[in-house]
This record gives C-alpha cells, structure tokens and sequence, in this order.
C-alpha cells in the first residue's frame, strides 16, 4: 500500500466516522494502523474511532501511539492530548489524566477545553483548589453573560486565592 492509497483510505474512514457509520470507520482505521503502524495520524484517527464508540481502554494505545510518533497537526496533537487525557479520567486513571492534560494546557495555553477537562481530572485527585481556580478563570475570560462579565476583575482576583479574606 502506497501513501497515495493511505491518504485515501484515511480520508474515507474519517468521512465513515462523521456520517455516523463508527464501526465500519473502526474497521477500516484498524487495518490501516497495521499497515501503518507508526503513523501518528492514522493512530490518532483510530483512538478517535474507538473513543466515539465507547471503546476508550482500546483508544489509549492508539492515542499514546499518535502522541509518541511525528507528523500529527497541531490540531490533531491538541485533540489527541484532549482525547488521551480525558479518556484516562474516565477509565478512573485519574493522575495520569491529570498529567496529559496538564502538560496539553502548557502547550495550548490557549485551549479552554484542555483547562476545563484538567480542571475536572483535578477535582477527581482531590486538587479541589486548583480545579476551582481554573473554572474561574475560564468563566471570568469567556462568559457572555453580562453580570459575571461586571465582576470579571473580582472573579480573576479571587481565582487566584478562593480563601483570600479581609
């Protein structure tokens, strides 16, 4: 199979996907990771296959192999950092969510959905302050909501200090 074929098999299990036939999307993305086997896009787009359908223990490899390999966007690392992080929170392997998606909100600073899951991996280690903090923080920036947005200065400051009294 050459790279011309890849391409278009990819491209055709991704459009699978988003029409809404998973498992068939499934299949074919798993004959293409062995194909494939270092192939971070193709591992990433079978991670994703999988985690649509439930499959989270079977996407971790997956994920782990995307983010181990080159080649991956910068888009596709973003979501491979979510997808990896947030599929450990939810398998109950909760520092290991919390260190994936730690170290994908310091890479994409920029990226609320990396904050809000850590934010969530967080509260489930018990790093309640912290989880509480990065909410704020997000609701302070990104609330359309006109009273939050009148206390937007009072928000961030209390973000940084929820015990903070006079």
């Amino acid at each position: 199979m050459n790279d011309h074929d890849r391409d278009s098999l990819l491209a055709t299990a991704v459009r699978l996907r988003t029409e809404g036939h998973r498992e068939e999307a499934r299949q074919r993305l798993l004959s293409l990771a062995a194909a494939f086997p270092e192939d971070a896009e193709v591992a990433y787009q079978t991670a994703w296959a999988h985690d649509v359908l439930g499959l989270e223990a079977e996407a971790v490899p997956f994920y782990e192999r995307s983010l181990s390999g080159t080649g991956l966007s910068e888009e596709d690392r973003r979501g491979a950092l979510l997808g990896l992080g947030s599929t450990y929170r939810v398998l109950g392997q909760y520092e290991k969510a919390v260190e994936v998606l730690r170290g994908g909100a310091e890479q994409f600073p920029d990226d609320g959905a990396l904050r809000t899951f850590l934010a969530m991996a967080l509260f489930n280690t018990g790093e309640h302050h912290e989880a509480m903090r990065l909410l704020l923080e997000l609701l302070a920036a990104g609330s359309t909501d006109p009273s939050v947005h009148q206390y937007r200065a009072a928000i961030e400051h209390y973000a940084r200090d929820l015990h903070e009294t006079v």
